[in-house]
């Protein structure tokens, strides 16, 4: 038996550079599967440890929640090591340029496209703003969303260098994300888990 989906995660450390600044920054990694498949979530900085978090498992692709260098820098041999198409939104094809010049990720991601992973529907949003390719995974059979920096503990994620807009941001989340249910447990690019609810009530719907 291949068991329920499940999300597995561990977190890697590294660095984050973008505007001529670098930065020391840990990352939620997730996989998002069963025992027999699953999707690998912004594989950052190891991925020794990102392999032995899939384990034995077919990789159906490597999903990006948006392409700072953080999230993508590992994408692509992340890809080639598990055999697996990379996948990010083109909006974020300027990001992605700046660490992968003209190389190219496999394949698009789109508003209102589902992936299919161990018999259930994994939703992306796009939810500009964080960077303008920014998606986030909602996964109705397990009452979560993978978020990446779109939203945090706390409230959205950051903007104010290139290619963010913070009005941009909170519009995405209060369109996108505070319409789940309160109780959808939000899981970060970065730092602890929390709640839709929980954000809704701090920032305000």
């Amino acid at each position: 038996m291949a068991g329920a989906l499940r999300v597995d995660s561990t977190v890697t450390s590294g660095t984050f550079s973008l505007d001529g600044q670098t930065y020391d920054v840990d990352n939620n990694v997730w996989v998002l599967g069963d025992d027999d498949e699953c999707l690998v979530v912004d594989p950052a900085h190891d991925l020794d440890a990102v392999a032995a978090l899939a384990g034995a498992r077919r990789v159906l692709a490597v999903v990006l929640t948006h392409a700072h260098d953080d999230h993508c820098r590992e994408a692509p041999a992340a890809g080639a090591r598990f055999r697996a198409p990379v996948l990010l939104h083109p909006a974020d094809a300027p990001v992605w340029r700046l660490t992968h010049g003209d190389l190219r990720w496999d394949a698009d991601l789109a508003d209102g496209d589902v992936l299919d992973v161990a018999g259930e529907q994994v939703h992306v949003l796009h939810t500009p703003g964080h960077s303008p390719g920014s998606v986030c995974l909602h996964v109705p059979a397990l009452g979560t969303v993978l978020t990446g920096d779109t939203l945090f503990q706390g409230g959205p994620g950051a903007t104010g260098r290139s290619y963010s807009d913070r009005p941009t941001i909170e519009a995405s989340v209060r369109s996108r994300l505070f319409v789940l249910p309160d109780g959808t447990v939000v899981r970060t690019g970065h730092g602890a888990s929390t709640t839709v609810g929980e954000e809704a009530e701090a920032l305000g719907r």
